[in-house]
């Protein structure tokens, strides 16, 4: 048999189309999240530092720059104070600054460094606003002397003490210069912030440039990934869409199926194995359309000739008695027209037996008993053949539905084709086994010189054999029998030599069998022309001799 059997989908772990195409649409989506996630994240962050420079620093850089300019002011207004010619005004001034001016001066500094700097989520900033606060705070408390120092300086002023008054001038000058370049340096701490946030902006927007083209390519290598994959994914499909094309329009090859693990791969295994399945059915109605038409011809022809068949045997008969006591060749050539009387009278049952199919009638029997009785039957025949046959039937044999007569000419048909392979004679091996997935199984095998791969492909062919004699329909009557029972036979080569023939029955709960219907058979008519030309020669020499004086 060399039915091609569609391989199944790869076993393993499956995974669905669905599921892959979801997995690949996922995998770009998730370049797409992570170029979309970042873009988030800087926009947040540019946000941000957007508003520490508005609200924080900006804000801080110029309350600084007015404390400086405060402070420059005060150092001015000191360098003219002892050459004034009304000191209670400058006095004035001086008191006012000191008590409103640089109070709300250092008060506004304070109060943009607290909301700005020490009030931020990020540590860093507001650990350096917690410094620029205590900084402040310490150049307050270094001009704090400043007012007991100006109440001095006026009162020297009044009682005309200019040394004096110089004296302390000239150290208000000193420490608000100190005072002066603290505050300049505070200015100068916050102003490098602001360039290094700018730095880090230009920096920032530099990187997210890169990786947004980065990211923008790597997702386009992906997308091609993807719908590369996908197109591989698909592409099975399409090739099951050309196939059922290629099928529609009549070719029944079989085709190798490309397994993948997904439902694609089902549905191509399935596919092929409906194609076969096809095939298979359409060879049956082919094969049963020609037994059919060999039938009806077998039975015209075997009805015309069996009649002058019967006619000719009892003639033969009838000569045979009429020789008794005459020359050795005349009876010799009389049994030679019996014989091949008799071979006629075979080939033309055999021949209504492929014509004359009856209904089979199913009924549960012990396999194992029906083989030991058909082996016992044929054992006298094969022993005078010089061949042995042994029956081994195993145990847990499950009983089976057959048509005991049909099971019967089945196994005599193996078991004479096994005693022909053995002319030098041998021993044949009948066995009983419970069959793989249920049901039950009957190996025949012989010792004889095996069967060639070609011949195997043809042996249950009517009308093929392998030997030089017989009619060959003895295997395909077996085949047609073991297929109305719903079963299979094969031909399997065996190690070191001869053949074994193999039939499943089916389980009869777990299989539908065709009871009654015809079952497939293949091959065309023989023609016994040569035989009747044989018989014909062979009477002929009778007659000549009974003209020639012998009683007839």
């Amino acid at each position: 048999m060399t039915a091609f059997e569609p391989r199944a989908a790869t076993p393993g772990r499956r995974r669905t189309v669905a599921q892959r195409v979801l997995i690949s649409f996922s995998v770009l989506l998730l370049g797409f999240a992570l170029v979309a996630g970042w873009s988030v994240i800087a926009q947040r962050n540019a946000a941000r530092e957007a508003n520490l420079m508005r609200f924080g620093y900006l804000p801080l850089s110029i309350a600084l720059r007015d404390l400086v300019a405060v402070q420059d002011n005060w150092n001015s207004q000191l360098n003219h104070v002892t050459t004034t010619p009304n000191p209670a005004d400058k006095r004035l001034w001086f008191e006012t600054a000191l008590r409103v001016g640089r109070p709300r001066k250092y008060s506004e500094v304070r109060g943009r460094i607290a909301d700005a700097l020490v009030a931020s989520d990020q540590a860093a900033v507001a650990a350096m606003g917690r410094e620029l606060l205590g900084e402040t705070a310490a150049v307050e408390a270094f001009q704090e002397p400043d007012r007991e120092a100006i109440t001095r300086l006026f009162e020297a002023l009044e009682r005309g003490d200019n040394a004096r008054a110089e004296q302390l001038r000239d150290e208000l000058v000193t420490r608000g210069s100190q005072a002066r370049k603290r505050l300049s340096v505070l200015e100068q701490r916050v102003q490098r912030n602001v360039d290094a946030l700018l730095d880090a902006a230009r920096a920032r927007e530099r990187l997210a440039l890169g990786l947004l083209i980065g990211l923008a390519g790597f997702t386009a290598v992906v997308a091609v990934a993807l719908a590369l994959h996908v197109r591989g994914v698909l592409l099975p499909l399409a090739k099951v869409t050309a196939r059922a094309r290629a099928v529609a329009e009549g070719d029944l090859t079989p085709r190798p199926v490309v397994a993948t693990p997904d439902e694609i791969g089902e549905l191509a295994a399935a596919f092929e194995a409906m194609v076969t399945a096809i095939a298979r059915a359409n060879e049956q109605i082919v094969a049963t359309e020609r037994l059919a038409t060999i039938g009806k011809m077998a039975a015209h022809v075997t009805h015309e000739i069996r009649n002058p068949l019967s006619s000719m045997a009892l003639n033969v008969e009838m000569l045979e008695e009429e020789l008794q006591g005459h020359e050795d060749e005349a009876r010799s050539l009389l049994r030679a027209v019996k014989h091949e009387i008799e071979r006629l009278s075979a080939l033309s049952a055999q021949y209504l037996s492929v014509a004359r199919q009856r209904p089979s009638t199913l009924e549960q029997e012990d396999l194992g008993a029906l083989v030991t009785a058909a082996a016992d039957f044929m054992r006298p025949e094969l022993r005078r053949q010089q061949v042995e046959i042994r029956v081994d039937v195993g145990t847990g044999i499950p009983a089976v539905l057959v048509d005991a007569a049909q099971i019967r000419q089945a196994l005599f048909n193996l078991i004479r084709n096994a005693q022909e392979a053995m002319p030098q004679g041998g021993r044949v091996t009948v066995s009983v086994r419970a069959g793989e997935g249920g049901g039950a199984d009957v190996l025949v095998d012989d010792e004889g010189g095996g069967i060639s791969p070609e011949a195997r492909t043809r042996l249950f062919e009517p009308f093929f054999t392998t030997k030089g004699k017989g009619t060959g329909l003895g295997l395909a009557i077996t085949s047609r029998i073991v297929q109305v029972h719903g079963g299979t036979i094969t031909c399997e080569p065996r190690a070191p030599r001869g053949t074994r023939f193999r039939i499943h029955l089916p389980d009869p709960s777990a299989s539908a069998l065709g009871v009654g219907a015809p079952a497939p058979a293949q091959g065309g008519v023989g023609r016994p022309s040569a035989t009747i030309c044989r018989l014909a020669r062979s009477l002929w020499e009778v007659r000549k001799m009974a003209s020639a004086g012998e009683p007839v």
